[in-house]
């Protein structure tokens, strides 16, 4: 019987040591693994944040942006873009350079954004976006309140594919001083169904 015992209690030791340490809820959040929220649960690589009952990530500027949702499966997570200030067209992580990710940790932005930046000088002609009259962004600062204040200026749109820097969505005054995204965006897709957010994909642990 004490044999069983031991044997019992060693199966459950190994079981518990390969279970990964996942975080307890933040809010209504679930924390799954790898992303930590303290230093007892999770991978500390994959750092978030609980503040005040809401998930957020930080950007490597310091900037937090509220995790709108977790795919674990996919090793993805959605975060809020920045708002753009009222009566402005500024963002307001604007002076932090925009969304800039720490290039020693596990994250990424996914090639599945469409980055929409508006205010811009004429030297982002030179780049291979769509700034034409047929651009969404044009739709944005139409008819959606947070673009009112960009309305006639210089925008654009692009989709940030496998090519481009995959840690910076990047604003500055004398280039583009704000911006929004949207994950999974295709071209037929009305405004009302616009899904707004910055898709972030992890690397699995080793």
């Amino acid at each position: 019987m004490i044999l069983l015992q031991l044997f019992l209690l060693s199966i459950g030791l190994v079981i518990n040591a390969s279970t990964p340490n996942s975080c307890s809820n933040c809010g209504d959040s679930v924390v799954p693994y790898p992303l930590s929220t303290n230093e007892n649960c999770g991978d500390k690589r994959y750092k978030v944040y609980c503040n005040d009952e809401e998930l957020e990530f930080i950007s490597a500027t310091g900037t937090y942006y509220k995790i709108l949702r977790i795919d674990s499966s996919a090793n993805k997570l959605v975060i809020r873009p920045s708002l753009i200030l009222k009566n402005t067209c500024y963002s307001s992580d604007l002076l932090m350079g925009g969304l800039l990710l720490d290039e020693s940790l596990p994250f990424n932005i996914s090639t599945h954004n469409t980055v929409l930046l508006f205010n811009c000088t004429s030297n982002i002609l030179q780049s291979p976006l769509n700034c034409t009259s047929n651009s969404i962004c044009r739709q944005f600062e139409k008819n959606v309140e947070e673009g009112s204040g960009c309305r006639n200026t210089l925008c654009c749109h692009y989709l940030k594919d496998s090519a481009m820097n995959s840690h910076k969505i990047r604003v500055k005054i004398g280039s583009c001083t704000s911006y929004t995204c949207l994950v999974g965006f295709t071209p037929d897709d009305p405004l009302e169904t616009w899904n707004y957010g910055i898709e972030l994909q992890w690397l699995p642990p080793n």
